[in-house]
């Protein structure tokens, strides 16, 4: 289940309103809608929780570029909202880099039964062939300083935190405070920005 709201400040304190999401596909859709809420161009913070798995921060002042915080990357990873907030530059990827590994996939048989020059891959060699590759018995052990993560995916959504820790600090939640934060999060960041009661409002 996902909640989202959205916390406006004014001269008066913050304004919160809960946020539909329906129409937002990318990241400039959010930062508008952020924006769009902004009184007299301050500080607006777009907040997006999953139950018990993650939540984000999107923060605009302004006409400067979003400021973003994940709690759990890989699992807002799995997110179509977290996907959202996941950018490039986030995750320290060229721009476009996920576009070119999707293409690149499409080009290659990832299942390594692609016939190559005409010759049969050990998958589609007879079994005989294989027994005789075998018979002598397993290879040498591979070498203890050999990279064993070299097939890992570079471009895998890492595990824990993203983003901007000093996010909120203007406002009393340090890097450390927002750190610790789990589930329930906006409650905490609420108290702390003193919106709690027109949060509570509109939840």
């Amino acid at each position: 289940m996902y909640f989202a709201a959205l916390l406006a400040r004014t001269e008066d304190g913050w304004e919160a309103s809960d946020t539909e999401l329906d129409d937002v596909e990318t990241l400039s859709d959010l930062t508008d809608l952020a924006q769009g809420a902004s009184v007299d161009e301050d500080t607006v913070l777009v907040y997006i929780e999953q139950e018990d798995a993650w939540f984000g921060i999107l923060r605009v002042d302004g006409e400067e570029d979003p400021r973003i915080y994940i709690s759990d990357a890989s699992a807002a990873a799995r997110s179509s909202y977290g996907e959202i907030l996941l950018t490039d530059e986030l995750l320290g990827r060229e721009p476009g880099a996920e576009d070119e590994i999707a293409a690149l996939e499409e080009l290659v048989d990832l299942d390594g039964t692609e016939e190559e020059d005409g010759e049969p891959t050990p998958s589609s060699r007879p079994a005989s062939a294989l027994t005789d590759d075998t018979a002598s018995g397993p290879g040498p052990a591979p070498d203890a300083d050999s990279d064993v993560d070299s097939d890992v995916d570079s471009d895998a959504v890492p595990a824990g935190p993203i983003g901007e820790l000093g996010i909120l600090a203007d406002f009393g939640v340090s890097e450390k405070d927002l750190l610790t934060l789990r589930t329930d999060a906006l409650t905490e960041i609420a108290d702390a920005l003193g919106a709690a009661e027109v949060l509570e409002a509109v939840r």
